[in-house]
C-alpha cells in the first residue's frame, strides 16, 4: 500500500541521524513493548507480515508522529483485538474484563530463548519454476495494490538485473492478509542507483529482494 510508512527516498525529513549501537531503547517502556510483540506473536495467531500491515495501516499523521517502538505498540493494540484475543475496553482499562480463549497457550519460559534462536523459517516450495534467472532483465510492475506490498514505490516501474536466486518463500503481500501458505520465487535485483533518483544520486547499486509477481521481463 502507498502509506507514509513508505518514503524510501523521499525528501523533506531531514537526515538520518545515528544513534550509538548498543542503545537499543530509550525507556523501559520500549523494553515492554518489544517484549510483548515478541510474546504475543509467539501465540501463532497472525504473521509478521500481517504484523507490519497493522502498523502500516495508521493514519498518515500519526504514523509519522509516531516514534519506532509507539508503532509497534499501535500494531500490537490492533492485532490484539482484530483476533479478538482482548477487546477495546479491556485495553482501555488495562484490565482483563473474562477469561481468555480457549485455544492461546503461552509458550513456557524455558523454552522462549530457544524459540528466539530458532525464528520461523520462511523458505517453501513453490508449484511452478522460477521465471527468472541470474542476469535476466527485469522490470517492477508498477502496481499500486491497497494492501501490504514489500515493493516500494520507488522501484517501480524501473528495470535492474537479478543477481541472486533465493529460491521459493513465503509471499509477503499474501501472508499480510492472512493468506497462509502462499509462495513464490525470491529474487535479488540490482538497480543503479541514477536509475532511482536521477544524476545526482550516489554512484552505486541499489540492491532489493522482490518476489516474481513484481516482475515483468524488461
Amino acid at each position: 500500500m502507498n502509506g507514509a510508512h513508505d518514503m524510501g527516498g523521499m525528501h523533506g525529513f531531514g537526515p538520518v541521524q545515528d544513534e550509538p549501537e548498543d542503545e537499543y531503547f530509550h525507556g523501559e517502556w520500549e523494553r515492554r513493548a518489544f517484549a510483548l510483540t515478541l510474546a504475543c506473536g509467539g501465540l501463532g495467531k497472525w504473521s509478521i507480515d500481517e504484523g507490519r500491515y497493522s502498523r502500516e495501516r495508521q493514519p498518515p499523521a500519526q504514523y509519522l508522529a509516531n516514534t519506532y517502538y509507539e508503532q509497534w505498540l499501535h500494531g500490537l493494540e490492533t492485532l490484539l483485538v482484530e483476533k479478538g484475543l482482548v477487546t477495546e475496553e479491556e485495553l482501555r482499562t488495562g484490565k482483563a474484563a473474562g477469561p481468555k480463549p480457549n485455544d492461546v497457550q503461552a509458550l513456557p519460559a524455558e523454552r522462549v530463548y530457544k524459540a528466539l534462536q530458532q525464528g520461523s523459517p520462511y523458505t517453501r516450495p513453490v508449484d511452478h519454476p522460477p521465471g527468472f534467472a541470474v542476469g535476466d532483465r527485469v522490470r517492477v510492475r508498477n502496481d499500486h495494490p491497497p494492501t501490504h506490498t514489500r515493493a516500494p514505490r520507488y522501484v517501480r516501474g524501473r528495470v535492474g538485473t537479478v543477481v541472486l536466486y533465493h529460491g521459493g518463500h513465503v509471499f509477503a503481500d499474501a501472508s499480510a492478509r492472512g493468506e497462509r501458505g502462499v509462495a513464490d520465487h525470491l529474487y535479488n535485483v540490482a538497480f543503479d542507483s541514477k536509475d532511482l533518483w536521477g544524476i545526482q544520486a550516489q554512484p552505486g547499486d541499489v540492491h532489493l529482494d522482490l518476489w516474481e509477481p513484481y516482475l515483468e521481463p524488461a
